[in-house]
């Protein structure tokens, strides 16, 4: 080829077809149902993504995330759908479409004003105002919920873990339950069961935590377990009587006043609702609890993670492991563990599991702050003593200071003497 002539139209456009085939795509559409079907346990809500015409609107979009309910989560009775129109369902699954791909990482540095995302059902014209939207939010320091705009029934969800991700394209995260628009009246309550399980009364029923349901029921902590099950729902760590009595004599977690020890009891709880296998892949291993809600974030929070094939809970002090479950049935899970959740702000200062080296004075044991305020009485009170015999001791020493005395001076004249010499 000679110098100052074009490429040829062939050799150009077989350039131009090796690059676009090198370069992602970035209106490369994927099949959302086709990515739900790896994962069973969400089978019914792609079921219900295929059988609406939100399936093919998808199917010419990318840069989505999805938020798919899980089956358990989903409601379990057909009369929760049967007062919805086929549209109104459409719509519900509209809104569980965000027009943005969101990564584990972008939820983790969500604003602490949170974030308004437009999702696919604000497209339809039908959302007033910015109803259209949710609101990402942290709540604690790492739980993300995805909220309405306006307050309406069942307009919160937690996000329970990812699931799947064709980065930049799609990303899918499981969510606690259905996401209804303001203005809706899908029955999406009835994905809960009745509200406020009596949690004393589950542990009873399920036997080996005797100790546990006694604490409770003289707390009074219960009731707000029970509060808490309307929200987002609750995840409740239930150490076993084996657990108790594991225990080394030192914790002095018995003694403890009853606010202390209620505080132990929030500790064991998580104030969103997580079976089993969103445990299992948590996105944020810090997890607050109700007693970081008493203090301030970043402080009474779990470690959980998943080691050797089981959920591990690590307080900073003990390392705990669930041993099975005792009661699913959103919004609220219950838990078997092996250990008794000890937080490290009570029990993690100088003897690990002495509760009274806490910097809190009121999580002193009453014994010992007694001790602190009334020196005991063999201290403040000595015996009296014989008078003669402290004469006749102090008479003794005296006689052998003088001794002492005489020896260093006939010592000194020794040596000098040896000098002269």
């Amino acid at each position: 080829m000679r110098r100052g002539e074009g490429l040829p139209v062939s050799s150009l456009a077989l350039g131009v077809a090796v690059l676009l085939a090198v370069l992602p795509s970035r209106a490369a559409a994927v099949n959302v149902t086709a990515a739900l079907a790896a994962f069973p346990s969400f089978a019914d809500f792609a079921r219900l993504l295929a059988s609406s015409p939100v399936a093919g609107e998808l199917a010419a979009r990318s840069s989505l995330t999805l938020l798919a309910v899980p089956n358990n989560n989903l409601p379990r009775s057909p009369s929760a759908f049967a007062a919805a129109s086929g549209a109104d369902i459409a719509d519900v699954l509209r809104y569980h479409v965000l027009l943005e791909y969101l990564s584990p990482s972008d939820l983790a540095r969500l604003p602490v004003s949170g974030k308004l995302v437009t999702t696919l059902f604000q497209t339809t014209g039908r959302a007033p105002s910015d109803f259209g939207a949710v609101n990402l939010t942290i709540w604690g320091n790492s739980t993300v919920v995805v909220r309405s705009p306006a307050h309406s029934p069942g307009s919160n969800a937690t996000v329970l873990g990812a699931i799947t991700a064709v980065p930049y394209n799609l990303s899918v995260f499981a969510v606690g339950g259905l996401i209804v628009p303001s203005g809706f009246d899908l029955a999406a309550s009835d994905s809960r069961p009745p509200p406020a399980v009596n949690i004393t009364r589950v542990l009873a029923d399920a036997r080996g935590f005797n100790v546990a349901a006694s604490m409770l029921e003289a707390s009074g902590v219960a009731d707000e377990f029970e509060a808490d099950e309307r929200g987002a729902g609750i995840t409740v760590f239930v150490p076993t009587d084996e657990a108790f009595a594991d225990l080394p004599a030192t914790d002095r977690l018995q003694s403890l006043p009853a606010d202390r020890k209620a505080v132990v009891l929030r500790f064991h709880v998580l104030h969103s609702y997580y079976p089993l296998g969103s445990l299992e892949s948590i996105v944020n291993p810090v997890q607050p609890t109700l007693a970081t809600e008493c203090t301030e974030a970043g402080r009474f929070t779990l470690n959980i993670t998943r080691v050797n094939g089981s959920v591990a809970i690590d307080t900073g002090v003990v390392q705990a492991s669930i041993t099975r479950t005792v009661f699913d049935q959103n919004p609220v899970a219950v838990f078997a563990v092996s250990k008794v959740l000890l937080p490290k702000e009570m029990f993690g200062q100088g003897d690990a599991g002495s509760a009274s080296t806490a910097p809190l004075p009121s999580a002193m044991a009453p014994d010992v702050a007694e001790n602190m305020r009334t020196p005991p009485t063999r201290l403040s009170s000595p015996p009296a003593r014989d008078s003669g015999a402290d004469d006749k001791s102090s008479s003794a020493t005296a006689r052998a200071a003088n001794w002492w005395c005489i020896g260093l001076v006939y010592l000194e004249l020794h040596l000098l003497l040896l000098q002269l010499v």
